[in-house]
């Protein structure tokens, strides 16, 4: 494995193992439906590369019921744990991104 792919991590993979949706393929289609940001810039491709240390901007459901969430990366995941591994790998930071 090269020494960047261990850098870096697949989005749709990285927000199934945070347990964004249920399935991979539900995370492939909340990319590819524009609803996430990495660094502030628009992505719809769920092979698009997280590292830890980017900052996601996630819109999550539709209309008054939705909201957008704002995750630091703190670390790639090695596998798809209980919620409690999950919360690990990011920091919500959404709250000081509200006050600014």
């Amino acid at each position: 494995m090269a020494e960047a792919e261990r850098d870096a991590q697949r989005l749709d993979l990285w927000l199934w193992c945070a347990r964004t949706r249920k399935t991979r393929a539900d995370c492939a289609r909340l990319v590819e439906a524009g609803a996430v940001r990495i660094n502030r810039q628009p992505t719809d491709k769920a092979h698009a590369r997280v590292r830890p240390g980017d900052v996601l901007t996630i819109a999550q459901g539709q209309g008054e019921r939705g909201r957008i969430v704002v995750w630091r990366v703190l670390a790639l995941a090695a596998r798809r744990g209980p919620p409690a591994e999950a919360r690990a790998l990011y920091e919500d930071i959404s709250d000081c991104m509200a006050r600014e």
